[in-house]
């Protein structure tokens, strides 16, 4: 892994989670397969290959470049601006 220029501008601590799940998948009535904890803000989004790609909308919506995988034993980051694992 290596760092982008987006990393150390994310806040110190990262931010609690907003939601234990994907809000947005659970108003629609649907399941999200992996969750993503935006680095920024805290907020719970679904991956990709949940139907609604709810934190890739996120990182569209805000620009909030940085997200982390939310799953237990996961501590992956990806950067959508740099499309690369941080």
């Amino acid at each position: 892994m290596s760092e982008c220029p987006h990393v150390p501008e994310l806040p110190r601590p990262e931010p609690a989670p907003l939601h234990a799940t994907c809000p947005e998948c659970e108003a629609a009535g649907s399941h999200p397969v992996q969750l993503r904890l935006c680095l920024e803000c805290g907020h719970v989004g679904c991956c990709d290959s949940s139907p609604y790609r709810h934190a890739t909308g996120h990182f569209t919506e805000t620009g909030h470049a940085v997200m982390r995988s939310f799953e237990p034993g996961q501590s992956w980051r990806w950067c959508y601006v740099d499309l690369r694992i941080v």
